[in-house]
């Protein structure tokens, strides 16, 4: 079945229009694990406008299933991460002051950098994913990084899910298919949510696991945490 990881950026993001600490990150993590979640991914960025590296040193020891640890592998992220000891880290190719991932890495032109970082994170134990579109070179030379898994990025689906959702989601059939037939683990994001993830998942079953945030907690202010990692859980379950 594939497993659910609940984003909690936009909680911290919460918490740090008012300052304080409400509401409570580490709570809320502890909260997304009773009510369900197979696992927690955080996004710590260098302004630390959301999840800050204090919260990831925290919720560290308090999590019992998965923890996923994304961000674009600067020399304080891999620090981070290697201290840290998460069971996955997903790098990206955010720029500094990205509003939020908007593309896949391009894994030919940065492919001995990828697989220098990705190297130093095995040798601590440590699951990597390839934040990657669904262009074919991309994915063929992923397994040569190193890596263990890839993450879809999906906004190009939902972008088009409404209007043809078969031909939005044909590419990344695709693409799953050829990562699969290279061993490697399918992990997907961004823009997934209440409406288009059933079919996203029937079409592409054996994805490993999908990162959901921002539309999971703002579907929470009207249906409740609890409730709505159960709903998004049940779009898995077919």
């Amino acid at each position: 079945m594939t497993k659910l990881s609940v984003n909690i950026n936009k909680i911290a993001t919460l918490r740090n229009a008012r300052g304080g600490n409400i509401p409570n990150v580490k709570t809320a993590a502890i909260n997304c694990e009773l009510f369900g979640a197979d696992g927690i991914t955080v996004h710590p960025r260098p302004d630390e406008r959301h999840i800050r590296y204090r919260d990831v040193l925290e919720i560290r020891p308090i999590i019992t299933t998965e923890f996923n640890i994304e961000g674009y592998p600067s020399d304080s992220f891999i620090d981070l991460v290697v201290s840290v000891k998460p069971d996955q880290v997903t790098l990206v190719p955010d720029a500094h002051d990205a509003i939020t991932s908007n593309a896949g890495w391009d894994i030919i032109r940065y492919r001995l950098f990828l697989t220098d970082v990705i190297s130093t994170f095995k040798k601590a134990g440590i699951r990597t994913s390839l934040f990657i579109d669904t262009q074919r070179s991309n994915i063929e030379n992923a397994p040569l990084t190193g890596t263990d898994r890839i993450e879809l990025y999906t906004e190009p689906f939902a972008a088009l899910f409404n209007t043809d959702a078969p031909r939005a989601v044909e590419p990344f059939v695709n693409a799953a298919i050829i990562a699969r037939d290279a061993g490697l683990g399918i992990n997907a994001g961004h823009d997934l949510n209440l409406d288009n993830l059933r079919y996203f998942h029937q079409n592409i079953p054996w994805v490993d696991e999908v990162s959901i945030g921002h539309a999971l907690i703002a579907d929470a202010l009207y249906l409740g945490l609890e409730n709505s990692i159960q709903m998004y859980k049940r779009q898995l379950a077919d």
